[in-house]
């Protein structure tokens, strides 16, 4: 077997971001569709908090 140095895994965080808004936003896009603005904000507002309570509780 030979003796191959493995370097470091490529950082995929900034990819990973964007893919996140962008599956975001197509989300957002087919609930405006589907329910109205409204549930847009709504549901924003859910994420928001849920995303600041799993802060708080992280850190």
């Amino acid at each position: 077997m030979q003796n191959r140095n493995i370097g470091r895994a490529p950082d995929y965080t900034n990819a990973a971001l964007v893919m996140g808004f962008v599956n975001l936003l197509w989300v957002f896009m087919v609930i405006w569709a589907v329910f109205g603005f409204a549930w847009v904000i709504l549901v924003a507002l859910l994420l928001n908090h849920l995303i600041q309570r799993l802060g708080r509780t992280r850190g």
